[in-house]
C-alpha cells in the first residue's frame, strides 16, 4: 500500500547572480553559457557545493542559438557541481527562472527531490542573426546536391538580397507590436502619465543605489568579467534628466514610455538554491525564506487585453487560494519591465470595476503601501536579462525577509513571448518562523 506524503515546506537556501550589464558593454564578448556558468559557480562557491550532486538544475534563456543544446546541462558541466546532476532547460520568457523555481519547489514539496537550483541567463549582445529563409533553403539544398549541374541549378536565380541578415524579432507574433508599444497602449487605457512613470524609475535607481551603499547585495552578487555591480544603475540620476528623454515607442506628443522609464536590453544571469529544510539542515545551510504559494495566469492580448496585465489575474487567483489579502504583505517585488506596467497593475488592483468584471471579485483588491514596493530597486535600475529576472527577484526578496527577521513577500512578474499566450508568475514567500502560513503548492 502506498503512503500519502505530506506537503513539505520549501526553503530558499541561497541565491547568486552576476552584475547585470547593458547590452554591448561589460559582457559584450560573453555568451549565455558563459554567464550562466559564472552565476552558478558563484552559487557553488558561496554555499560550498563543490562536488555536490543536486537533484536538479533547471535553467533557460530566451535569446538562444541552435548550438545551445540543453543549456542547463552544459552550464552544469562547466561548474564544480557533481556531473551526476541532471540539467533541464526550459523557456517562459521573462518568467523562465521563476517558473524553474516553481517546478523544483513542487517536487520538493511532494518529496520527489530534496534540492535543486533554478537559474536563468540572457544576452542581448550575443543574439542569433539568420539568413533569409530563401537563402537557408538554398544552403540545405546545396548540401544535398551531388553534381556540379545540380549545384548550379540550385544557385540559379540567386540575388545578393538573400544575404541580408534577419535579426531576432522584437514584436509579438500575433500583433506585430513590441512589448513597449503594447505597454504604451496600456498606459493610455489606464491613464498613466509620464511624470508618474519617471518618478517610479527614479525611485528604483535611488533605492538600488542605497542598497549597494548598505552592502545589501554583497551576499547576492559574484563578480564576472571584471564587473562588480550593475552598470545600468545611475546614482546621480535626477527627475530633470528623465524629463528630457524623448518617447521611445509612441513618438508623438502622446507618448509616455522612454528609455529612462523602460528597462534596457541587458546581459546577465542569476541562480536560486531551493531545498527541503531537512536537506538544508543536513548541509549546514541557512533558510532564508519559504516559497509557499505559486500561480501562473494568462490574458487574451490578441482579443484586446493589455499584454502585460496577467499579473493582476495571477495574484488575484493566488490570494484567493491562500486566503490572503493584498495588504497582508510586508514586501512587494513587482518586476519593472516598464514603469507604466507596474502602475497599470497597481491601478487595476485598486479598480472596483476591473476587479469585479475581469477578476470576478466582489470588491477591489485595494492599494499597497508604496514604501514596501521594490525596496532595494528593481529592473528599471538593475536591468532585465529576460530569463534571469525571476531568480534575481526571488533571491532579493528572500534576503530582505531574512534581514527583517519576519514578514511575508509577494512577487509579481509579467512576461511575454509565446504566440497567443501571455503568462505571469506570482509567488508568495513567507519566513520559516511564520508557522501559521498555509502552503498550497
Amino acid at each position: 500500500m502506498s503512503q500519502t506524503k505530506t506537503i513539505r515546506p520549501v526553503a530558499i537556501v541561497g541565491a547568486n547572480r552576476i552584475p547585470f550589464c547593458r547590452a554591448g558593454t561589460g559582457y559584450a564578448d560573453l555568451t549565455n553559457l558563459d554567464m550562466l556558468v559564472s552565476a552558478l559557480q558563484g552559487l557553488v562557491d558561496r554555499y560550498n557545493l563543490h562536488g555536490q550532486q543536486m537533484d536538479e538544475l533547471v535553467a533557460g534563456a530566451v535569446m538562444t542559438f541552435p548550438k545551445d543544446f540543453n543549456l542547463a546541462r552544459e552550464a552544469l558541466l562547466g561548474t564544480s557541481l557533481s556531473p551526476l546532476t541532471p540539467g533541464i532547460t526550459l523557456q517562459q520568457a521573462c518568467g523562465t527562472s521563476l517558473q524553474a523555481a516553481f517546478g523544483i519547489a513542487s517536487k520538493i514539496a511532494c518529496g520527489q527531490i530534496e534540492c535543486g537550483i533554478a537559474a536563468g541567463t540572457d544576452s542581448a549582445s550575443d543574439v542569433p542573426v539568420l539568413f533569409s529563409r530563401r537563402f537557408s533553403q538554398r544552403l540545405v539544398a546545396l548540401s544535398k546536391a551531388k553534381t556540379t549541374r545540380q549545384k548550379l541549378a540550385i544557385l540559379k536565380g540567386f540575388r545578393p538580397s538573400e544575404l541580408a541578415p534577419v535579426a531576432p524579432a522584437i514584436s509579438e507574433p500575433r500583433t506585430e507590436l513590441s512589448m513597449g508599444e503594447h505597454c504604451e497602449l496600456m498606459a493610455k487605457q489606464w491613464q498613466i502619465g509620464r511624470e508618474a512613470q519617471d518618478e517610479l524609475a527614479l525611485a528604483s535607481h535611488h533605492r538600488a543605489e542605497s542598497a549597494y551603499s548598505n552592502c545589501f547585495f554583497d551576499d547576492l552578487l559574484s563578480p564576472c568579467a571584471g564587473m562588480l555591480r550593475d552598470n545600468n544603475l545611475r546614482q546621480d540620476l535626477t527627475l530633470a534628466q528623465l524629463e528630457k528623454l524623448k518617447p521611445s515607442f509612441d513618438r508623438s506628443a502622446k507618448g509616455t514610455l522612454t528609455a529612462g522609464n523602460s528597462t534596457p536590453l541587458t546581459d546577465g544571469a542569476a541562480s536560486l538554491l531551493l531545498a527541503s529544510e531537512e536537506w538544508a539542515a543536513a548541509n549546514n545551510l541557512p533558510v532564508l525564506a519559504r516559497l509557499t504559494h505559486m500561480e501562473t495566469a494568462a490574458v487574451d492580448h490578441v482579443g484586446g487585453e493589455g499584454l502585460l496585465m496577467a499579473p493582476t489575474v495571477a495574484v488575484a487567483n493566488m490570494l484567493s487560494r491562500a486566503e490572503l489579502s493584498l495588504q497582508d504583505f510586508t514586501h512587494y517585488e513587482i518586476h519593472e519591465a516598464f514603469a507604466a506596467q507596474v502602475l497599470c497593475t497597481l491601478k487595476a488592483w485598486e479598480s472596483e470595476e476591473y476587479c469585479r468584471e475581469r477578476l470576478g471579485l466582489e470588491k477591489a483588491l485595494g492599494s499597497i503601501d508604496r514604501d514596501k514596493l521594490n525596496m532595494t530597486g528593481s529592473s528599471l535600475a538593475i536591468g532585465h536579462p529576460f530569463a534571469a529576472t525571476g531568480a534575481r527577484i526571488a533571491g532579493t526578496l528572500a534576503r530582505q525577509l531574512q534581514l527583517a527577521g519576519q514578514g511575508r513577500g509577494l512577487i509579481s512578474i509579467c512576461t511575454a513571448g509565446h504566440p497567443g499566450e501571455i503568462t505571469v508568475a506570482g509567488a508568495a514567500i513567507v519566513l520559516p518562523r511564520d508557522s501559521h502560513a498555509r502552503r498550497l503548492l
